[in-house]
């Protein structure tokens, strides 16, 4: 029998969501028949109405732990008492900190039994943190005098999930070093994939591989970086704009970390971004969205995220305005970014352009803590670009847990109108996975795209010497024979050759085609390029 949320006002009253093991749990299958716990148990007796984590924990028959995709299978001796207060402290110990979860719970609770397990373990770690949580997360006071005793511990767990240094909270004896606010606090998990990427000592990579590079050649290898990260993200909006807007785009991202983020710089980032104003309205959306497509017959809304409603927009914006100031300053900037970015995505604030702004917010994070070199702009949309699906399944990877919990109808304009608060699924979720990407990403643009972009030029500029010294031309005419030597498969046929090269023999020809190969080898050359990027 499930247990009404407000007939619960002790800890020890049973919580008791299942007759006994299951084998399925709101939809999704355990590996094997098992009782759900924590979490899990919390959900399931309070009929929370939230995302599920990632990845749940129930309790077996067996004495070994074993993992699988979306659960943790637990022995028999870590299964908790039944109560409010065992299966808050199985999560808080085994699972980290969900903060929507812990917030719907607290939403749904009444004050006595919450008041009840911080009086019955004064000094108790766990008591405390639930204690803290309960006032941070709902903004109430619950009628309990300040701690008196027990060590200083973090509200987090520094070795489940990444924080701060934090400051003290005298009035639990915790410190708490949670990366966010109310308003705005998603987290991430520590893993073994995140600490490698660590270990890699990326920052110092970059610098490394531009350290010999002659400084106008990183100049124009910095040009090309910015305009090619420029393209890619209109490229992932399925757009192909006109140069000059690409180049507007550009240039902002150029200038990413050198102004304050406030909604003021966001709507000016949305204006360079969009352009032409006629069709869009800027600001802060005043109507509901989606990302999705139509039914093709009826036209109505098929929708993959449901973006947060109008009336949570500004807190939510406001909330990551005040993450980019104070937390996303002292945590791993990689890190910070994929958090900043993908809420900001997830949030959807404006009507048009948060693709744009949320790749924009990468580069603003990472300019800001010096994490590239002066100058150069990593083109991180480049690399989403080339890893657009994996792009698309971190997306999803929060999206479709999200989606089941937004109740939304149609409207007459094809729209979608929320019914119900989702204000606290924007606000907390994790971004692990939205981390690990990222990361990949940094790699990929560090290991490859600099070093590549680099060599490119260097190569290009050997092959603008040796022609020079061969055959008297003008630079354009030069770039005009690689340009023809690229598109056509390393040959200068008769027919590709113009009015300017109407004097090129076909000896000469075969003497600028031994060139051509012996500068580039085997390197593919293939990316299509702005007419200025190349040099000259």
């Amino acid at each position: 029998m499930e247990v009404e949320p407000r007939a619960v006002v002790v800890t020890k009253i049973r919580i008791h969501p299942f007759s006994g093991p299951v084998a399925v749990f709101r939809g999704r299958r355990l590996p094997e028949t098992a009782t759900p716990a924590g979490y899990s148990a919390l959900i399931d007796a309070f009929d929370l109405e939230v995302p599920l984590p990632r990845r749940l924990r129930a309790t077996g028959q067996r004495h070994r732990i074993r993992d699988y995709d979306r659960w943790r299978i637990m022995t028999p001796r870590h299964a908790p008492a039944p109560t409010l207060e065992g299966h808050l402290t199985f999560a808080l110990k085994y699972e980290g900190l969900d903060l929507a979860v812990l917030k719907r719970l607290f939403l749904t609770v009444s004050t006595a039994p919450i008041e009840e397990i911080a009086r019955a373990r004064p000094t108790g770690s766990y008591a405390r943190r639930v204690w803290f949580l309960f006032e941070w997360l709902t903004g109430r006071s619950l009628d309990l005098p300040d701690a008196t005793s027990g060590r200083y511990v973090p509200v987090l767990n520094p070795s489940q999930q990444v924080g701060i240094d934090g400051e003290t909270a005298p009035r639990y004896r915790l410190r708490n070093n949670l990366p966010g606010t109310p308003e705005f606090c998603p987290l991430v998990f520590r893993t073994k994939t995140l600490e490698e990427f660590a270990e890699l000592e990326l920052p110092r990579r970059a610098r490394d591989a531009v350290a010999d590079v002659p400084r106008d050649v990183l100049a124009r290898t910095a040009a090309f970086l910015l305009l090619k990260d420029a393209r890619a993200s209109f490229v992932i909006e399925g757009e192909r704009p006109p140069l000059d807007r690409i180049q507007r785009w550009g240039s902002a991202i150029g200038e990413a970390g050198r102004r304050p983020l406030d909604v003021d710089e966001l709507l000016r980032l949305q204006r360079i971004g969009i352009g032409d104003s006629r069709f869009v309205r800027f600001g802060l959306r005043k109507e509901d969205g989606f990302v999705g497509e139509h039914e093709r017959a009826t036209r109505m809304p098929r929708p993959v995220h449901v973006s947060a409603c109008p009336r949570d927009l500004a807190d939510l914006v406001e909330g990551m305005i005040a993450f980019d100031r104070g937390p996303a300053r002292e945590m791993d900037p990689v890190i910070a970014a994929a958090i900043l970015a993908f809420g900001f995505v997830y949030a959807h604030p404006l009507e048009d352009g948060n693709g744009r702004l949320h790749r924009y917010l990468i580069h603003h994070v990472l300019a800001q803590r010096g994490y590239t070199s002066p100058g150069i702009v990593f083109p991180v949309s480049a690399a989403v670009l080339r890893e657009i699906d994996r792009y698309r399944d971190t997306l999803e990877s929060y999206s479709q847990r999200l989606l089941p919990h937004i109740r939304w109808e149609p409207t007459e304009g094809f729209n979608v109108r929320v019914k119900n608060d989702t204000a606290d699924f924007y606000r907390f979720f994790d971004a692990t996975p939205h981390a690990e990407f990222l990361y990949d990403c940094v790699r990929q643009v560090i290991e490859r795209d600099l070093p590549e972009e680099c060599d490119w030029l260097r190569r290009y500029d050997a092959f603008r010497r040796r022609i020079g010294a061969m055959l008297e031309m003008p630079e354009r005419t030069i770039d005009l024979l690689f340009r023809l030597l690229d598109q056509n498969d390393r040959i200068l046929s008769r027919r590709a050759r113009t009015k300017e090269l109407a004097a090129l023999t076909d000896a000469k020809s075969k003497r600028v085609e031994a060139v051509f190969a012996d500068v580039f080898g085997d390197r593919h050359l293939s990316e299509e390029r702005l007419p200025s990027e190349s040099g000259g």
